[in-house]
């Protein structure tokens, strides 16, 4: 018998994550992709990241760098801008995209 508690129940699933008109279900899409994503640091300031995007939940994303391997974990809320390769992005042959740390 399976364990009702690994069950994930759809009603428990914000709608900002399954609605593309919230940028966190629009962006759980691109899953794989390479991206540029830029934040907005306090009232006039942009810093931008660029990686493999590797998770999407209602308030953050998570980036894996690609200059260093290291996971890169980012407030959405702070996103003002998303470049999204074309193609989905091949790391090398040990790339899991489900990666937990």
């Amino acid at each position: 018998m399976e364990n009702e508690e690994n069950i994930t129940n759809s009603q428990d699933i914000p709608e900002s994550l399954k609605n593309t008109i919230y940028t966190p279900a629009f962006l759980k899409k691109y899953i794989g992709r390479l991206v540029k994503v830029e934040f907005l640091i306090g009232s006039n300031y942009l810093e931008d990241r660029t990686g493999i995007l590797l998770e999407v939940g209602a308030s953050y994303i998570v980036l894996r760098a690609v200059q260093d391997n290291n996971l890169l974990y980012c407030d959405i809320f702070s996103i003002k801008f998303v470049t999204i390769s074309n193609q989905s992005f091949i790391y090398g042959m040990d790339f899991n995209p489900n990666f937990k740390m």
